[in-house]
Protein backbone atom coordinates (compact mmCIF):
# COMPACT_ATOMS: atom_id res chain seq x y z
CA UNK A 1 0.00 0.00 0.00
CA UNK A 2 2.85 2.40 0.81
CA UNK A 3 4.28 2.04 -2.70
CA UNK A 4 0.86 2.76 -4.24
CA UNK A 5 0.44 5.83 -2.03
CA UNK A 6 3.85 7.18 -2.99
CA UNK A 7 3.15 6.55 -6.68
CA UNK A 8 -0.22 8.31 -6.45
CA UNK A 9 1.29 11.25 -4.59
CA UNK A 10 4.06 11.56 -7.19
CA UNK A 11 1.51 11.39 -10.02
CA UNK A 12 -0.59 14.15 -8.43
CA UNK A 13 2.46 16.33 -7.83
CA UNK A 14 3.58 16.07 -11.45
CA UNK A 15 0.10 16.73 -12.77
CA UNK A 16 -0.31 19.83 -10.63
CA UNK A 17 3.09 21.19 -11.64
CA UNK A 18 2.14 20.65 -15.27
CA UNK A 19 -1.19 22.39 -14.85
CA UNK A 20 0.43 25.25 -13.00
CA UNK A 21 2.12 26.32 -16.23
CA UNK A 22 -1.24 27.46 -17.60
CA UNK A 23 -1.85 30.07 -14.94
CA UNK A 24 -3.78 30.27 -11.69
CA UNK A 25 -7.16 30.33 -13.45
CA UNK A 26 -6.71 26.71 -14.47
CA UNK A 27 -4.51 25.46 -11.68
CA UNK A 28 -5.91 23.01 -9.18
CA UNK A 29 -6.89 19.42 -8.67
CA UNK A 30 -10.33 17.94 -8.09
CA UNK A 31 -11.01 14.51 -6.63
CA UNK A 32 -14.48 13.04 -7.18
CA UNK A 33 -16.11 9.87 -5.92
CA UNK A 34 -18.45 7.87 -8.16
CA UNK A 35 -21.54 5.98 -6.96
CA UNK A 36 -19.60 2.68 -6.97
CA UNK A 37 -17.06 4.13 -4.53
CA UNK A 38 -14.23 4.56 -7.04
CA UNK A 39 -12.51 7.91 -7.32
CA UNK A 40 -11.31 9.98 -10.25
CA UNK A 41 -8.93 12.91 -10.57
CA UNK A 42 -9.69 15.87 -12.81
CA UNK A 43 -7.88 19.11 -13.59
CA UNK A 44 -11.22 20.97 -13.73
CA UNK A 45 -14.68 20.74 -12.23
CA UNK A 46 -17.00 18.02 -13.53
CA UNK A 47 -20.76 18.38 -13.87
CA UNK A 48 -23.29 15.71 -13.03
CA UNK A 49 -25.03 14.29 -10.00
CA UNK A 50 -22.90 11.13 -10.18
CA UNK A 51 -19.77 13.12 -9.26
CA UNK A 52 -19.39 13.72 -5.53
CA UNK A 53 -16.63 16.23 -4.87
CA UNK A 54 -14.20 14.89 -2.29
CA UNK A 55 -11.51 17.55 -2.47
CA UNK A 56 -10.80 20.71 -4.47
CA UNK A 57 -7.45 22.37 -3.85
CA UNK A 58 -4.41 24.01 -5.41
CA UNK A 59 -2.15 22.12 -3.01
CA UNK A 60 -0.98 18.55 -3.41
CA UNK A 61 -0.62 17.74 0.29
CA UNK A 62 -3.04 15.02 1.27
CA UNK A 63 -4.73 14.74 -2.10
CA UNK A 64 -2.62 11.83 -3.30
CA UNK A 65 -3.62 9.74 -0.31
CA UNK A 66 -7.29 10.19 -1.14
CA UNK A 67 -6.80 8.43 -4.46
CA UNK A 68 -3.71 6.29 -3.91
CA UNK A 69 -5.41 4.49 -1.03
CA UNK A 70 -7.55 2.88 -3.73
CA UNK A 71 -6.01 0.17 -5.89
CA UNK A 72 -4.92 1.35 -9.38
CA UNK A 73 -7.30 -1.16 -10.95
CA UNK A 74 -10.19 0.70 -9.29
CA UNK A 75 -9.07 4.06 -10.67
CA UNK A 76 -11.58 5.63 -13.06
CA UNK A 77 -11.30 8.66 -15.29
CA UNK A 78 -13.92 10.82 -16.95
CA UNK A 79 -13.46 11.46 -20.72
CA UNK A 80 -12.94 15.15 -19.95
CA UNK A 81 -10.40 14.67 -17.16
CA UNK A 82 -7.34 15.40 -19.29
CA UNK A 83 -8.77 17.89 -21.78
CA UNK A 84 -6.53 20.77 -20.68
CA UNK A 85 -3.46 18.56 -20.73
CA UNK A 86 -4.30 17.12 -24.16
CA UNK A 87 -4.94 20.56 -25.63
CA UNK A 88 -1.75 22.01 -24.18
CA UNK A 89 0.48 19.22 -25.50
CA UNK A 90 -1.26 19.19 -28.88
CA UNK A 91 -0.67 22.91 -29.31
CA UNK A 92 2.93 22.66 -28.11
CA UNK A 93 3.82 20.03 -30.71
CA UNK A 94 1.50 21.10 -33.52
CA UNK A 95 -0.84 18.10 -33.54
CA UNK A 96 -4.60 18.26 -34.02
CA UNK A 97 -6.02 18.04 -30.46
CA UNK A 98 -9.00 16.04 -31.73
CA UNK A 99 -6.57 13.42 -33.04
CA UNK A 100 -4.71 13.27 -29.73
CA UNK A 101 -7.92 12.85 -27.74
CA UNK A 102 -9.08 10.21 -30.21
CA UNK A 103 -5.88 8.22 -29.68
CA UNK A 104 -6.18 8.48 -25.89
CA UNK A 105 -9.81 7.36 -26.14
CA UNK A 106 -8.97 4.37 -28.35
CA UNK A 107 -5.86 3.38 -26.41
CA UNK A 108 -6.86 3.62 -22.75
CA UNK A 109 -10.42 4.97 -22.49
CA UNK A 110 -8.85 7.71 -20.35
CA UNK A 111 -7.54 5.31 -17.69
CA UNK A 112 -3.97 6.39 -16.75
CA UNK A 113 -3.26 2.95 -15.26
CA UNK A 114 -4.28 0.99 -18.36
CA UNK A 115 -1.78 -1.75 -19.24
CA UNK A 116 -2.03 -4.09 -22.21
CA UNK A 117 -0.89 -7.70 -22.38
CA UNK A 118 1.86 -6.53 -24.75
CA UNK A 119 3.25 -4.14 -22.16
CA UNK A 120 1.87 -0.84 -23.47
CA UNK A 121 0.96 1.41 -20.57
CA UNK A 122 -0.71 4.64 -19.55
CA UNK A 123 -3.13 7.00 -21.24
CA UNK A 124 -1.52 6.75 -24.67
CA UNK A 125 -0.38 3.14 -24.19
CA UNK A 126 3.32 3.71 -24.67
CA UNK A 127 5.57 0.71 -25.17
CA UNK A 128 8.58 0.70 -22.81
CA UNK A 129 11.00 1.36 -25.66
CA UNK A 130 9.02 4.34 -26.93
CA UNK A 131 8.68 5.71 -23.41
CA UNK A 132 12.44 5.48 -22.88
CA UNK A 133 13.14 7.09 -26.27
CA UNK A 134 11.06 10.13 -25.33
CA UNK A 135 12.48 10.49 -21.83
CA UNK A 136 9.60 9.10 -19.79
CA UNK A 137 10.58 8.16 -16.24
CA UNK A 138 7.08 7.29 -14.99
CA UNK A 139 4.94 5.76 -17.73
CA UNK A 140 1.75 6.12 -15.65
CA UNK A 141 2.27 9.84 -15.09
CA UNK A 142 -0.39 11.57 -17.27
CA UNK A 143 1.83 14.56 -18.05
CA UNK A 144 4.84 12.49 -19.14
CA UNK A 145 2.71 9.90 -20.93
CA UNK A 146 0.70 12.36 -23.00
CA UNK A 147 3.74 14.52 -23.76
CA UNK A 148 5.66 11.51 -25.09
CA UNK A 149 2.64 10.16 -26.96
CA UNK A 150 2.02 13.48 -28.68
CA UNK A 151 5.70 13.86 -29.58
CA UNK A 152 5.63 10.38 -31.07
CA UNK A 153 2.49 11.23 -33.05
CA UNK A 154 4.16 14.41 -34.29
CA UNK A 155 7.16 12.45 -35.50
CA UNK A 156 4.93 9.93 -37.26
CA UNK A 157 2.88 12.68 -38.91
CA UNK A 158 6.07 14.33 -40.14
CA UNK A 159 7.30 10.99 -41.47
CA UNK A 160 4.08 10.41 -43.44
CA UNK A 161 3.48 13.98 -44.68
CA UNK A 162 0.66 14.56 -42.17
CA UNK A 163 -1.37 11.62 -43.47
CA UNK A 164 -3.39 10.69 -40.41
CA UNK A 165 -4.26 7.18 -41.58
CA UNK A 166 -0.62 6.18 -41.93
CA UNK A 167 0.47 7.89 -38.72
CA UNK A 168 -2.29 6.20 -36.74
CA UNK A 169 -1.52 2.83 -38.35
CA UNK A 170 2.16 3.24 -37.41
CA UNK A 171 1.20 4.22 -33.86
CA UNK A 172 -0.53 0.86 -33.56
CA UNK A 173 1.57 -1.51 -35.64
CA UNK A 174 4.89 0.33 -35.80
CA UNK A 175 6.55 2.30 -38.63
CA UNK A 176 8.33 -0.81 -39.87
CA UNK A 177 5.02 -2.55 -40.63
CA UNK A 178 3.69 0.48 -42.49
CA UNK A 179 6.89 0.64 -44.52
CA UNK A 180 6.86 -3.08 -45.23
CA UNK A 181 3.30 -3.05 -46.55
CA UNK A 182 3.55 0.44 -48.06
CA UNK A 183 0.41 1.53 -46.29
CA UNK A 184 -1.93 0.32 -43.57
CA UNK A 185 -0.82 -3.23 -42.68
CA UNK A 186 -3.29 -6.04 -43.45
CA UNK A 187 -3.80 -6.74 -39.75
CA UNK A 188 -7.43 -6.73 -38.61
CA UNK A 189 -6.40 -5.17 -35.29
CA UNK A 190 -4.60 -2.28 -36.99
CA UNK A 191 -7.30 -1.72 -39.60
CA UNK A 192 -10.00 -1.66 -36.92
CA UNK A 193 -7.83 0.63 -34.79
CA UNK A 194 -7.38 3.16 -37.60
CA UNK A 195 -11.12 3.23 -38.25
CA UNK A 196 -11.85 3.66 -34.55
CA UNK A 197 -9.38 6.51 -34.05
CA UNK A 198 -10.53 8.37 -37.14
CA UNK A 199 -14.16 7.92 -36.07
CA UNK A 200 -13.37 9.37 -32.63
CA UNK A 201 -11.40 12.20 -34.24
CA UNK A 202 -14.34 13.09 -36.48
CA UNK A 203 -16.67 13.09 -33.48
CA UNK A 204 -14.43 15.31 -31.36
CA UNK A 205 -13.93 17.67 -34.29
CA UNK A 206 -17.66 17.94 -34.90
CA UNK A 207 -18.57 18.65 -31.29
CA UNK A 208 -15.75 21.21 -31.00
CA UNK A 209 -14.75 19.86 -27.59
CA UNK A 210 -11.64 22.08 -27.39
CA UNK A 211 -13.42 25.34 -28.26
CA UNK A 212 -14.43 26.17 -24.72
CA UNK A 213 -11.16 25.25 -23.06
Amino acid sequence: MAKKQKHGFRLLATLIMGLGLWGSAQAGIFVYQLPDGSRIISDHRLKGSEYKLVRATDKVEGVGLLVASRTPEFFRSNPTSYDYLILRMAKEYGVDPALVKAVVHAESAFNPYATSHKGASGLMQLMPGTAEEYGVTDIYDPVQNIRAGVRYLRDLLSRYDDKHTLAVAAYNAGPEAVQRYRGIPPFSETQDYVKKVLRFKKLYTQVGWADGI
